[in-house]
């Protein structure tokens, strides 16, 4: 299996998505804007016909409408400040129905199942390259904007008041979500592309450790659903993001019951 060239792509892709979506993950589970991973993925569906359209790189055409509807929501966030849920509804009836609209017309020049549905068979040597040039922005960034961003997440009202620059960071950070989401639409697929985004962070936050313990463990997840899904939706013949996605919620389920059954022995032991 590993000697089949799409296969070694895959895994390439994979380690950067494995490390980069609990990167970014992370932050909007601790703000409880996971849903906004789930807006911006279908967003990416958008840019993706936008570039199958206009005969550009679809990860490309992705990475720049997700980032324009990534500003889009942090823009109406001045105008929505009690109303996230609408905000989300009014970019995702955007996006949806410009995807939808492109789609329908005929005028793709190749066919974008494979991105809804994520495939190992469509990664290709520039896709690579654009998935680790982005990867590797992203991370870079995640450190140097690291303490602020911590502020922000716990508390963005005590961050505005000790001088951070709350609106560009969150314009910033919207980027670097629209980023993790182009470049694992190859592997992960649009549906189901906000499980990686979120699941492996939850698993994570199940072992009650600090924030950094918890971004470890979340990567760690993250490297063992993805690879799991990859592997065994290799030699089951589906699609690997729909596994991928029950790999991540078994895991939640296992860390849970893992979790109940260490309490239940730690209460038997007081006893």
């Amino acid at each position: 299996m590993l000697n089949y060239t799409f296969m070694q792509n895959a895994i390439f892709v994979s380690v950067f998505i494995s490390i980069l979506c609990p990167c970014i993950g992370i932050f909007l589970v601790l703000r409880r804007y996971s849903m906004i991973g789930d807006t911006l993925s279908h967003a990416s569906l958008a840019g993706i016909a936008i570039g199958l359209m206009s005969g550009q790189n679809p990860i490309l055409g992705a990475f720049v409408f997700t980032s324009i509807c990534g500003a889009l929501i942090e823009f109406l966030r001045g105008y929505f400040k009690k109303y996230t849920d609408l905000i989300l509804t009014i970019v995702l009836s955007l996006s949806v129905g410009t995807a939808i609209t492109i789609i329908s017309s005929g005028k793709l020049h190749a066919n974008a199942d494979s991105f809804m549905f994520g495939s190992i068979l469509t990664v290709t040597r520039f896709d690579m390259i654009m998935v680790a040039a982005l990867g590797v922005i992203s991370v870079l960034t995640l450190i140097f904007l690291y303490h602020q961003m911590i502020y922000i997440a716990y508390d963005e009202e005590t961050a505005k008041v000790a001088g951070v620059k709350i609106r560009l960071i969150n314009y910033i950070f919207s980027i670097l979500v629209a980023s993790a989401i182009s470049v694992s639409i190859r592997i992960v697929g649009v549906l189901v592309l906000s499980s990686m985004i979120a699941l492996p962070v939850a698993t994570a936050l199940q072992l009650g450790r600090g924030f950094k313990v918890t971004l470890v463990f979340s990567i760690v997840f993250s490297v063992i659903d993805i690879m799991l899904g990859l592997f065994i939706s290799y030699y089951l013949n589906v699609a690997p993001g729909g596994f991928t996605a029950l790999i991540s919620v078994a895991v939640l389920v296992l860390v849970l019951l893992a979790k109940k059954i260490r309490s239940a022995v730690g209460s038997v032991a007081a006893k």
